[in-house]
């Protein structure tokens, strides 16, 4: 029975690899269709189902004596290792498909359950003994945050311990992704980290003494500039006014309440604000806004401190022209140099350009050959005041020069200031006047003499 058992199989499984018999992948074709798209494995899983099947009905059709004696006869060792390569291939792919599975389900575990650190990500929070402390991880999304089940993903612990937070300690407990400390105190100070999955923040919180000495540390650091009306802000107070509509600060100077009728300090009400007007170099210091909040029946105290910084508010150069003249004087065939000289005070201002314009164009495209050109700018400093220079030089003067309109533009960043100046031919340099001058002094010379040789004459004349 065995015997015909082994023949038939052989005997059919090499029938079926000559010629393939359709009724081999028989049946619905939505289960072919689904057996295909699963894999090989499957696919040949199939094949087995259908030739034992086979099989049986051949062995119960024909008789042991005839038709299995024939079959083993027609047996060779070609059909026969085919079987055997056949039967082991099927194991092998149905083992690595199983391993498979088995291997990607047992990763995917592993990298569920294990968070891989992914470095740290340092924030440094300063906060005073006594007071409500509120530490949010940025690892959470507000997405996340508004599914609760999800809250299982976040952890909270201290650097240097293992336990998870919270303990036993019942002032620390975590609402809403978030670490609370109510109150927070010294031995409070220290690295929390939070984790989510695959990544890690760390959260430095350092706690103080409510002493003046500790402010340096505490306060944040905020500008105006002198002269300017500026805002100083309560920092970090948005956990605490979620639920509230309006906030109720009070704001103090060097440990002074500030008055609310105060017209240099005026609180905006409903906001975290507090308004300074003309800011001058002796409001600059150290400010502390305080709010009450209320929690599970308790009013905490939260207190942050400002230290403010008076910017001096830079001096904005105006520049003024203070040459030429609007009529210059000028000789035909000579050479020429008109200054325009521009007064800029104490400071400098490098964005000042000064330029010579000649009918409404600069110099250098109105005159390209060089008769005349724009010279160098020169800055210099006389009595501590500052000054610039941009010479117009002719080289020569000549009479088409006399009908050209020049101006001397300046110009920077706020302002802008134009002089007009234009040549006139100077009179000729011989003058009858000058000429004329000394004859007076010859007339009266001669005079004197005629005067003096007459007297002398008369005298002689009544001596004898």
């Amino acid at each position: 029975m065995a015997l015909c058992d082994f023949c038939a199989h052989c005997l059919y499984f090499c029938h079926s690899m000559r010629r393939p018999s359709p009724r081999m992948f028989s049946g619905p074709r939505r289960m072919r269709d689904t057996w295909s798209r699963l894999g090989i494995h499957l696919h040949l899983g199939v094949k087995i189902y259908s030739a034992q099947s086979r099989l049986s009905s051949l062995c119960l059709t024909q008789t042991r004596e005839q038709k299995l004696r024939r079959a083993g006869l027609r047996m060779s060792t070609s059909c026969v290792l085919q079987r055997f390569l056949g039967t082991t291939f099927i194991l092998y792919m149905w083992t690595m498909g199983v391993s498979a599975f088995t291997t990607q389900s047992e990763e995917h575990i592993v990298a569920t359950d294990n968070c891989q650190f992914r470095g740290k990500l340092y924030k440094t929070e300063y906060r005073m003994e006594g007071e409500p402390v509120i530490l949010r991880c940025p690892l959470v999304s507000p997405s996340l945050e508004a599914n609760a089940s999800a809250h299982t993903l976040l952890t909270w612990r201290k650097n240097n311990s293992a336990q998870l937070i919270p303990g036993e300690e019942s002032r620390m407990w975590i609402e809403d992704g978030a670490l609370w400390f109510l109150p927070a105190l010294l031995e409070d100070s220290g690295t929390y980290i939070c984790t989510v999955r695959n990544a890690s923040h760390c959260e430095e919180l350092k706690i103080f003494e409510n002493t003046e000495a500790s402010l340096p540390l505490i306060s944040y650091l905020q500008f105006i500039t002198q002269s300017t009306s500026g805002v100083l802000v309560c920092p970090d107070l948005k956990d605490f006014l979620s639920h509230k509509t309006d906030a109720k600060i009070q704001w103090y100077k060097d440990s002074v309440p500030l008055a609310q009728d105060n017209e240099k300090f005026q609180s905006v009400g409903g906001t975290t604000h507090l308004l300074l007007t003309d800011a001058s170099m002796e409001d600059a210091g150290y400010y502390k806004c305080t709010m009450t909040f209320a929690h599970r029946g308790r009013e905490y105290n939260v207190t942050r401190n400002i230290e403010l910084l008076i910017k001096k508010r830079k001096e904005e150069t105006i520049p003024v022209i203070i040459s030429p003249l609007e009529t210059i004087p000028a000789s035909l065939g000579s050479r020429l140099t008109v200054p325009c000289k521009v007064f800029l005070g104490a400071n400098t201002d490098p964005t000042i350009f000064v330029c010579w314009m000649a009918n409404n164009t600069l110099v250098p495209f109105t005159y390209p050959g060089g008769r005349l050109t724009q010279g160098m700018n020169w800055e210099y400093s006389e009595n501590n005041e500052n000054y610039i220079e941009a010479p117009l030089i002719f080289d020569p003067v000549t009479k088409e020069d006399l009908n050209t309109d020049f101006k001397c533009i300046v110009f920077n960043q706020r302002t802008s200031q134009t002089q007009y100046a234009t040549l006139k031919e100077a009179s000729s340099t011989f003058s009858w006047q000058i000429a004329l001058a000394p004859l007076p002094l010859v007339i009266l010379v001669l005079g004197g003499i005629w005067i003096y040789k007459w007297y002398k004459h008369r005298a002689e004349k009544h001596m004898v």
